[in-house]
């Protein structure tokens, strides 16, 4: 395996271990990719994932471009052409479809927490794999290095490296390293907003496991479903979204257990324990009195409840 992938106390652990070749994403190495991230995605046990690399010079160099041994440089660009309007079924963009059908089968969007431990160069489609993928980023503060990669080569890139830079840096600095196509080292990374943290690097994946550790404690599906709420919604209108934040919230007091011990936990004065747990479907509620209506609807247009 060429993507090494582990579990341990309700975290997944991604390690893209091509270290001869830059940690690059081979065909290979993007099928291992895909096949990890299915993993997270479907194993209930498992709550938060960590994606870092192999040694300690790349995170992901980006995409092995190298040509096909048997396809001359006008097959090839006569494939490239015919892709865009003859994409193949089952992908997005070119990109094979895996558990996220807007992104691609090594760029997409779990609905769990991903904490990136970047313990070297972030480049291409390394890059690309840091902002679609990842939710907390913690950068090497000796070796994390951060690079669009391609604009240089004369392209924009067929990942989302652009689109998602624009959508979560400010303009101008997802414009200089857009337009320069020069790298950001990992102080500079921070303060445009690009990760989170800064350590040494013997102690990023340290503190991404810790980072994990405290999510793991929080009620999952709960954290599951902020995540996705952020991505679904967070794009639309402050009426819409909040309408959708409260249908989710009370779906999650009604059908998950989660709801009702972290308020018992809270009134106790004691750490909850959340499993997840989901609620049967139960029996409607009673038929009331006109005075047990009546008490109901007082405290109700009270708002105190």
């Amino acid at each position: 395996m060429s993507i090494r992938y582990e579990t341990r106390d309700q975290v997944a652990y991604i390690t893209i271990d091509n270290t001869a070749k830059g940690n690059v994403l081979d065909k290979k190495h993007a099928d291992e990719l895909s096949e990890a991230w299915k993993q997270v995605w479907e194993d209930r046990d498992v709550r938060v994932g960590i994606i870092t690399g192999s040694g300690d010079r790349h995170f992901c160099a980006g995409h092995d471009i190298s040509p096909h041994p048997n396809l001359t440089p006008e097959e090839r660009e006569y494939l490239r052409a015919e892709k865009i309007f003859w994409p193949h079924a089952g992908t997005v963009n070119g990109a094979t479809i895996g558990v996220d059908g807007r992104m691609g089968d090594h760029y997409p969007r779990v609905w769990k927490p991903v904490i990136a431990a970047v313990n070297g160069w972030a480049a291409g489609a390394g890059l690309y794999l840091l902002l679609a993928s990842t939710d907390i980023r913690i950068a090497s503060a000796e070796h994390a290095r951060f690079k669009f990669a391609l604009l240089s080569q004369g392209w924009l890139g067929n990942g989302p490296g652009a689109t998602l830079l624009m959508k979560q840096l400010r303009y101008v600095d997802a414009m200089r390293m857009l337009l320069t196509d020069e790298p950001v080292g990992a102080d500079e990374a921070l303060r445009i907003g690009l990760v989170n943290e800064i350590v040494e690097h013997d102690r990023i994946l340290l503190r991404a496991e810790e980072i994990a550790r405290h999510i793991t404690k929080l009620p999952p599906i709960a954290v599951r479903m902020m995540k996705e709420f952020v991505v679904r919604f967070g794009e639309t209108t402050t009426d819409e979204a909040w309408q959708v934040q409260n249908l989710i919230n009370t779906l999650l007091i009604q059908t998950t257990a989660d709801g009702d011990e972290g308020s018992r936990a809270f009134n106790e004065k004691r750490s909850p324990d959340f499993t997840g747990a989901i609620r049967q479907k139960g029996d409607p509620f009673p038929t009331m009195s006109d005075e047990q209506r009546e008490r109901l609807n007082s405290i109700y247009q009270s708002r105190d409840f």
